[in-house]
């Protein structure tokens, strides 16, 4: 993925220049949007894997591939490429294939009272396979926020709302989650945050979600991520890793 994405930058640009002094903010691994967007004329590629146990049935999914571009400033374009989901079941079969690709934008706030916020309206496109697709066009709205506690210690949250098509009709979910990030050293930061997907028909989908990241340098970062389900609805628990990538073409 990281020769992807320097043959993506080198076609925007002939000439592109390395920029020590801006760093990568990546919105993986947690659930949380974070709140700060990809610098005017920045091209970010995250990408990742995970590995996700429903009672049993085990999904591997990837490469969660998600590309954002500063367009102007604080203002970001955004496209999730469609995921592949391998489904490796108990017993029978199971469909597998590549899931709806995404579009949307990001819209970084005023701050307000030292909260650090920004705006994400988005939409799905039912390009996946059958059995995956929802087979709808899908909406949806985020809204991250941020506020640094001190030098090291950061509370971060998101509000959001999304309408996903579920057997023909809409099934609106709201979802709250909150993080508090630790800064361990300069390039390292954990995490532990909590999410709840809560739809109009169903049971609550709530999660606690740990993880690290680690930037290998300004512009190149890893991370790993685990989680453990609350809810009946939510999933036994999940365990990934992602790399990413930031190229300035300004």
């Amino acid at each position: 993925m990281r020769a992807l994405g320097l043959l993506l930058c080198a076609s925007l640009v002939a000439h592109a220049r390395a920029d020590t002094e801006v760093t990568l903010a990546t919105d993986r691994p947690s659930f949380t949007e974070w709140s700060a967007v990809v610098p005017r004329g920045g091209l970010q590629i995250e990408t990742g894997l995970q590995a996700t146990d429903n009672a049993g049935q085990w999904t591997l999914d990837l490469p969660e591939t998600f590309v954002r571009y500063g367009v102007i400033e604080n203002t970001e374009l955004r496209l999730a490429v469609p995921n592949y989901f391998l489904h490796l079941p108990a017993g029978g079969s199971t469909v597998s294939g590549f899931g709806d690709l995404g579009v949307g934008v990001k819209q970084q706030l005023p701050s307000l009272a030292g909260f650090n916020l920004s705006l994400i309206p988005f939409l799905t496109l039912p390009t996946g396979a059958r059995g995956i697709s929802s087979g709808g066009y899908d909406p949806g709205l985020q809204l991250p926020w941020s506020r640094a506690l001190t030098t090291d210690w950061t509370v971060a949250g998101q509000f959001a709302a999304y309408w996903p098509t579920e057997d023909g009709t809409r099934n609106y979910t709201s979802e709250l989650t909150v993080l508090l990030d630790r800064q361990l050293r300069v390039p390292w930061d954990a995490f532990i945050e909590y999410a709840a997907d809560i739809p109009q028909r169903g049971g609550s989908r709530q999660l606690l979600h740990v993880g690290t990241a680690y930037k290998l340098a300004a512009h190149h970062q890893i991370d790993f991520h685990a989680a453990v389900g609350l809810t009946h609805a939510a999933p036994r628990g999940f365990i990934g890793v992602g790399y990413s990538y930031l190229c300035l073409t300004r």
